[in-house]
Order: C-alpha cells, then sequence, then structure tokens
C-alpha cells in the first residue's frame, strides 16, 4: 500500500459481507449495507491536529469495530478501504 495517513487517521479493510442469505437468496451489492467489522492496514502518526503527539490504540493488523457511517471510502489497489479518525473506532476484537 503506498498511502500512509496523516495525524489520528486509520485505513482500514472491511470484512466482506455474506452474499447470500439463510434461506439461499443471492443480495445483489446494491441491497447490503455497509461492513462494521475490519483490520486495520495502515496507521497515522498520532498527532492531533494542534499537532500534539498522543499514542495511538490501535495498530496494524488489529480487528477493529466501528460506527457504521464512520469515515470515507477510497478504493486502494482495487478494494474498497475505510480511512476515518481512530475516534470512530468502538473497539478492538481481542
Amino acid at each position: 500500500m503506498n498511502i500512509k495517513p496523516l495525524y489520528d487517521r486509520v485505513i482500514i479493510l472491511p470484512e466482506s459481507e455474506e452474499n447470500v442469505t439463510k434461506s439461499g437468496i443471492v443480495l445483489p451489492s446494491t441491497s447490503q449495507e455497509r461492513p462494521e467489522r475490519g483490520n486495520v492496514v495502515a496507521v497515522g502518526d498520532g498527532i492531533d491536529f494542534d499537532g500534539n503527539k498522543k499514542e495511538m490504540q490501535v495498530k496494524v493488523g488489529d480487528r477493529v469495530i466501528f460506527n457504521k457511517y464512520a469515515g470515507i471510502e477510497l478504493k486502494i489497489e482495487g478494494k474498497t478501504h475505510i480511512v476515518m479518525r481512530e475516534i470512530d473506532i468502538i473497539g478492538v476484537e481481542l
């Protein structure tokens, strides 16, 4: 990946959701909701907008849960990623 997020931003590769319901109905991608889980693939330096250094609480490889409407979607190397501020991450799965 050739992108380094700035400040307290995080780049997440969302998990793909199941495309088939339990009853076997195939869902088109337009009817699926945005996932709320994913893997952290890049983190910023942990600097707030005032220039103060702060420790990032997530790291590359963490599986995180985040707010459904947080961040923006961005295509990187053909895959959809989500770029968001660390504060929009709800938690890290252990």
